[in-house]
């Protein structure tokens, strides 16, 4: 049941993710409207007491909150052309780049509208259950995160990244970049193992574990690029590194499994240790990929 005494949510973009918004600030009481581009999205959250607009404009109209969960930057232009956003506090929680979300941080602001750029870091489960661990990365003028933080976290954690708006997308795709470099190395990690003897499911706890023991270095890459030194605290120097992860490529061919997932790192590394810095960690690596961008 929603309560008047709670500022209106409205939320355009009724996708899964979109979808789990909607119903979680109904849950927590706060009015809502939602408008979606194909309409009969919109039914279920009807029966649960949300307001449905017939255009975005007319959701838009309805409260000073206006949060969007759309395919894209450029269904952000279309579903508010024509809207009066005057007055209105723009939360755009569409998956884009950090130049996007600046250019449409800009555009709200010719607009009349304060604008928030949104990263999510979260699955539509864990949407509304606090202790998943999911949150919203919040970039932008911090007093608009400060005026509506307590509606933004009834759904999921606020954590603000900085007054630049395209900031929350960038460390948005900062973490989904480690993650899917993570799935590259599972991957081959399966397919060198996928025809041995031991039970993939058993291999599987063994893989979880040791990454996660393995996770503790981000903290010594953070150090180390901090402090400029990239032979601080190495447990393992590149000369060794890159001898092991030649090895490594000889081991894929004899299993008769592709090394192109783990290919480009090899070259990276071996291209920072040809430099002539034996006694590095992997972080310098990083001085290379800045330098390319």
């Amino acid at each position: 049941m929603t309560n008047d005494t709670k500022p209106r949510v409205v939320l355009l973009g009724l996708g899964a993710m979109g979808t789990a918004l909607a119903s979680a600030w109904l849950s927590a009481g706060h009015p809502l409207t939602v408008w979606n581009r194909t309409a009969s999205r919109t039914e279920p959250l009807r029966a649960l007491g949300a307001d449905v607009a017939d255009t975005a404009a007319e959701a838009v109209a309805a409260g000073t909150l206006v949060v969007t969960c759309l395919m894209d930057d450029a269904s952000v232009g279309d579903a508010l052309e024509g809207a009066e956003l005057g007055g209105k506090d723009l939360v755009d929680l569409t998956t884009g780049t950090p130049n996007e979300a600046d250019a449409r941080a800009e555009w709200a602001r010719e607009r009349g509208a304060r604008f928030l750029s949104g990263g999510i870091m979260s699955s539509p489960s864990m949407v509304g259950v606090p202790e998943a661990g999911g949150y919203v990365f919040y970039s932008g003028a911090r007093e608009v995160l400060d005026e509506h933080e307590s509606t933004l976290a009834a759904v999921l954690g606020v954590r603000h990244t900085g007054s630049r708006p395209g900031s929350a997308a960038l460390y948005d795709i900062a973490l989904l970049s480690a993650m899917y470099g993570m799935f590259a190395g599972i991957t081959h990690a399966f397919a060198l193992v996928r025809a041995e003897e031991m039970p993939l499911r058993e291999f599987s706890g063994l893989l979880t574990s040791w990454l996660t023991a393995m996770l503790t270095s981000t903290d010594t890459v953070a150090e180390q690029l901090e402090s400029g030194d990239h032979t601080r605290n190495v447990q393992a120097n590149l000369a060794m590194l890159v001898s092991g992860f030649r090895t490594f490529e000889v081991a894929a061919r004899e299993q008769e499994v592709d090394f192109r997932l783990l290919a480009p790192y090899l070259e990276l590394l071996e291209e920072r240790l040809g430099q002539g810095y034996p006694d590095e960690g992997t972080s310098g690596a990083v001085e290379l990929l800045v330098r390319r961008a």
